[in-house]
């Protein structure tokens, strides 16, 4: 599932216009981000969390040449599904 259809589900299930569902998903995705930019945790209950967690700075290794490389520390976005959806998927 895409972002299109992901609006046509939340259009057709909320009785909403599909205008009507992109502005409502595009401000839920805006939101998330905008709360993990800021460093909170966003949790929805049954669904899961979205936290930040930084990844520190370690050694790799480059493929082509299998020469050492040094990777940078970086934060990323991290997702733990939550009981209900985990339960749901089974």
């Amino acid at each position: 599932m895409n972002k299109t259809d992901l609006v046509g589900s939340v259009a057709a299930k909320a009785g909403l216009s599909k205008a009507d569902a992109k502005k409502a998903v595009d401000a839920c995705v805006e939101s998330i981000i905008g709360a993990l930019k800021g460093g909170e945790k966003v949790a929805l209950i049954g669904f899961g969390t979205f936290s930040v967690v930084e990844r520190p700075a370690h050694q790799g290794i480059n493929p082509s040449n299998k020469q050492p490389i040094s990777i940078p520390a970086k934060k990323v976005a991290k997702f733990k599904a939550g009981k209900e959806l985990d339960a749901a998927i089974k």
